[in-house]
């Protein structure tokens, strides 16, 4: 794949920039600007080089038509002030505005366009109604520059289609987040530890599975750890639970036993009587949780287990929350699992945080992203890689220019 240093000299030019800025909204007030800083720097080089930056993105999961609370307007301010220069916004994607406004810019500036998803070309299903949407983005400007790592595993429009009508690289960001993908992938530094939560464990099935060939230790909290604890054949009370998935858990441990992969399940958990940070709660044991209570966190000493298994790794994989972070109560193991990857990462380890609510919870925990290795933009896109999936964001980068 190419990347912008390939694209020989661009001032004057008018680079077409598919950013992941889908941020965290408080009505008007962004939550957590993480991938807009994240972004900022391919915009940033494209700018001083002298191109005429057009940037595009998406927010939230507008229907195809505009709606005031996903609108990109507050990103555009907050843009500007991380890149020290005005961001010209325009009120449409591909209509009257959009077009007078990158036709107006001038060498260096930057011009972001209102949410991707207003237009229902964007995510359409059909090829002839994406391509359509994808030839109106692709006349506003001469090259394009994929950099929203977010969206690579969507066959969408801005990210898909247009790479294959002009000619294309990949931004900082993308290069990077595949850099960091190949060394989880390719001979990785060993021990290799993988460190799975959050809510579901059929959204991780398929990375379990491929993973199971790769690394040396899974570690598995979260709500996702209930279903491992019941295929164990343990209560699991009110807990988060799939039923329909035991089985297919069960096949796993069976599988990571007789490859040599350690799973790594919690011994205690924060077990309350509700889903609330007022609920009463207390530590039990993993295989001991009252049948009228529900676990929304790792305990103690499974913080100080997970720690344990990490201390000597060389290379270390986290995806989603130990618990319910965002109420105070059930914060410490996610906090504690973040406190063991800053500590392996000061070893020299290569430590990957990935995405989504793993990198909202880092931050809303007071670590910084300098404290890792590398923290993703795109949670399921690092997922989908790291099953081995092809990403058609990235596959049509590889094929030459249009």
């Amino acid at each position: 794949m190419k990347t912008t240093g390939d694209l020989g000299d661009l001032r004057g030019k008018r680079v077409l920039v598919r950013s992941d800025l889908n941020v965290p909204l408080d009505g008007t007030t962004i939550t957590d600007d993480g991938r807009i800083r994240a972004s900022a720097p391919t915009i940033k080089g494209l700018a001083d080089a002298g191109a005429r930056v057009i940037v595009c993105a998406h927010l939230g999961r507008p229907k195809g038509a505009p709606e005031a609370k996903y609108s990109l307007a507050p990103v555009a301010t907050r843009l500007g002030e991380v890149l020290g220069t005005d961001v010209v916004f325009a009120d449409d994607t591909v209509g009257e505005d959009a077009k007078a406004k990158a036709a107006a810019l001038e060498d260096g500036q930057v011009l972001l366009l209102e949410n991707l998803r207003f237009n229902a070309g964007e995510t359409a299903k059909t090829d002839d109604e994406r391509a359509a949407f994808a030839a109106e983005l692709a006349s506003l400007a001469d090259v394009f520059v994929s950099d929203g790592f977010g969206v690579v595993h969507r066959k969408q429009a801005s990210v898909y289609d247009v790479a294959r009508l002009l000619p294309h690289a990949t931004g900082d960001l993308v290069s990077a987040e595949v850099d960091v993908l190949r060394r989880l992938t390719k001979d990785p530094e060993r021990p290799y530890a993988v460190v799975l939560g959050g809510a579901k464990v059929s959204d991780k099935l398929g990375v379990i599975g491929n993973l199971l060939g790769t690394a040396d230790r899974l570690l598995i909290g979260g709500g996702m750890v209930f279903t491992f604890l019941a295929a164990q054949g343990h209560e699991v009370g009110k807990s988060l639970l799939e039923a329909d998935q035991i089985e297919t858990v069960k096949g796993y441990l069976d599988r990571a036993e007789k490859k040599g992969v350690e799973i790594v399940l919690p011994v205690d958990v924060v077990a309350a009587d509700a889903f609330s940070a007022d609920a009463a709660h207390d530590v039990v044991a993993a295989d001991a949780i009252p049948a009228d209570r529900m676990g929304l966190d790792i305990g103690p000493e499974s913080s100080r287990l997970f720690a344990e298994k990490l201390a000597d790794c060389r290379t270390v994989f986290w995806n989603g929350p130990m618990g319910a972070f965002e109420m105070a109560p059930y914060a410490a193991g996610t906090k504690a699992l973040a406190q063991a990857l800053v500590d392996v990462t000061s070893a020299g380890a290569l430590t990957v945080v990935g995405g989504g609510d793993s990198a909202a919870a880092v931050r809303q925990l007071g670590f910084e992203d300098s404290d890792f290795g590398h923290i993703s933009t795109g949670g399921g896109a690092s997922l989908e890689y790291l099953e081995g999936k092809e990403l058609p964001g990235l596959t049509v980068l590889e094929e030459g220019d249009a």
